[in-house]
């Protein structure tokens, strides 16, 4: 054994009450001055070290990780329900492979305490929900406009939105108060398209998109002609006729979105024959009925406040109108 180390375990050992000698004061000045000052600064830079890295994360520069139950949609929200089920599987199939290599945006709910909002990421938090794994995300401080504008432009960068999407979520932010400079950033659109995407959205009713869904290969031209062709009479009642057919809800939604398109066309052509009416009047010059012609459909027409008894009375005389009318067709014919 050393005669420094013996020195100091002499000094431990006699307790607090001994004075240190000069034989054994001269080790315990070069630990401090060595070895312990050593460690205080491997201390001291961890600490910095720490306080950068909470800082970098409280500024979102960095990722952590967080458990998907604690992430609520955006309240506005820019795709349809039905997420395509295939790229949630790949996504999967990616976590499973390589890990999570992209980081999801969220902010801190602004009402529920550890909880957070997406401002982009719906599908991989799906994705790592499904796998019950934590999802990376980065955390920052975001208001709605920078919520927005953050979710709209990293889709629109991806093209990942259909049409319908894009105008739907176009229509939430106009209806939620956003300035339409606001709205053309996020979409990433000038002013004249940003009109264009919310009229449609205003046009078709939510409960029709909702019901074709994505429709990824139908474009503005299709959906402004659906618009368009609802605002005739009678449109919608045929769009939720085409809704109710049992073979609907297993078409695709690209199919779905023609199948609708299809029956307010039918309704279109109906609505653009224009009705050829002919009169019948009394001696007197008084109507006493009118027939409208519109396509394939007869109306009699009789005033009911003035002649409701004598409409009775011809309905009981039309079968025998009928007969004598065939005997006097057949006979015309012979």
């Amino acid at each position: 054994m050393s005669k420094r180390t013996q020195s100091v375990r002499n000094l431990f050992a006699a307790g607090p009450d001994v004075v240190p000698t000069a034989e054994t004061r001269q080790p315990m000045q070069r630990v401090a001055s060595g070895a312990v000052r050593s460690l205080k600064d491997t201390f001291s830079e961890v600490e910095r070290d720490y306080e950068e890295l909470k800082q970098r994360v409280a500024e979102g520069a960095l990722p952590v990780d967080l458990d998907p139950l604690l992430i609520d949609p955006s309240p506005f929200a820019d795709r349809f329900t039905d997420q395509d089920p295939s790229a949630v599987e790949a996504l999967k199939t990616s976590f499973l492979e390589h890990g999570q290599e992209i980081p999801i945006l969220v902010r801190n709910h602004p009402s529920e305490t550890g909880r957070y909002q997406i401002a982009y990421g719906h599908r991989r938090v799906r994705a790592a929900s499904e796998l019950g794994v934590k999802v990376k995300a980065y955390v920052r401080e975001l208001g709605d406009d920078r919520l927005v504008v953050a979710q709209g432009i990293e889709n629109s960068a991806r093209e990942d939105l259909t049409f319908i999407e894009r105008s739907t979520f176009a229509l939430k932010l106009e209806d939620g108060g956003f300035d339409r400079t606001l709205i053309q950033t996020a979409l990433s659109v000038d002013r004249q398209e940003a009109s264009k995407l919310i009229n449609v959205g205003r046009a078709v009713p939510v409960w029709l998109s909702q019901a074709i869904g994505r429709a990824p290969k139908i474009g503005r031209p299709r959906w402004q002609e659906l618009a368009d062709l609802l605002k005739t009479e009678g449109a919608e009642a045929k769009a939720r006729k085409a809704m109710g057919d049992k073979s609907f809800g297993h078409k695709s939604s690209d199919d779905r979105f023609i199948a609708v398109l299809r029956a307010v066309k039918a309704v279109e052509k109906l609505s653009s024959v224009k009705p050829h009416a002919l009169s019948a009047k009394s001696v007197d010059g008084s109507e006493i009925a009118t027939l409208a012609v519109t396509g394939k459909v007869c109306r009699i027409q009789i005033d009911r406040d003035r002649d409701e008894a004598f409409a009775k009375f011809l309905m009981d005389r039309i079968p025998d109108l009928y007969e004598n009318f065939r005997q006097t067709a057949s006979g015309s014919e012979s």
